[in-house]
């Protein structure tokens, strides 16, 4: 079973330097149908303009994952850690018993695109935690395991059972990945075109994903995909 959320279909806020499209409900944005899919909890698609940020702020017992693409982002948090992240690249913090982070673009004529991923943790009050994982240089057309559980194939290791894959894509390329029994999966479509077992997706859209055995993505033009794959 396949369920569709197209992109004009996610909440939308625009506060000048934030302009921000809404997979599942989210501050002001609230939606009972979306609030999220097993334990992915949000995807925020967010364009932040030049100079513009997120001033320093906490979380805690949720897992954040940001991935860059396009611009750069600046990113400075309460375990001393201080970097510039830009397309290709992916940052991790487990918020765990609690963290303090900024975000800032730190161009002065360039917006930054974003998605802002949180994930809730199989437990409570985790120790926090901050990785970096880059698949700039990791070859189109295939799935990059960038997250999971166990850390495995130099994954980055976060605390729930949830694999996170990047896909890159040139054009023309097919990608299939199988759900395990029992296992549900969603997808996002970063950027470009796909077809999702003959499905056609655009950039912005989600597919949840359950009671399905095989997943096969082809893309029609060069772009990106997230893929989820959740117990």
């Amino acid at each position: 079973m396949m369920t569709l959320r197209r992109s004009d279909e996610r909440g939308h806020a625009n506060h000048g330097w934030l302009d921000t499209r809404f997979t599942f409900s989210f501050a002001d944005y609230h939606d009972p149908k979306h609030m999220g899919f097993r334990s992915l909890r949000v995807i925020n698609d967010d364009t932040v303009a030049a100079g513009g940020g997120f001033d320093m702020h906490p979380h805690r017992d949720m897992e954040i994952i940001t991935v860059v693409l396009k611009g750069a982002l600046e990113h400075k948090d309460s375990m001393g850690n201080g970097r510039v992240i830009r397309p290709g690249e992916v940052q991790y913090m487990a918020a765990g018993t609690g963290v303090l982070h900024s975000e800032f673009n730190p161009s002065k004529t360039d917006a930054v695109h974003l998605l802002q991923i949180w994930i809730m943790p199989d437990k409570k009050g985790a120790k926090p935690n901050y990785a970096e994982k880059s698949f700039a240089t990791a070859p189109t057309g295939r799935l990059n395991l960038i997250a999971s559980k166990t850390g495995r194939d130099g994954s980055i290791a976060i605390n729930q059972d949830a694999d996170l894959f990047v896909a890159k894509f040139e054009g023309g390329e097919t990608v299939s990945h199988t759900l395990q029994a029992n296992r549900h999966a969603w997808l996002h479509v970063a950027e470009g075109e796909l077809t999702l077992n003959g499905q056609k997706l655009t950039a912005g859209d989600g597919v949840a994903v359950s009671e399905e055995h095989e997943l096969n993505f082809t893309a029609s033009k060069p772009g990106q995909l997230l893929l989820f794959d959740l117990n």
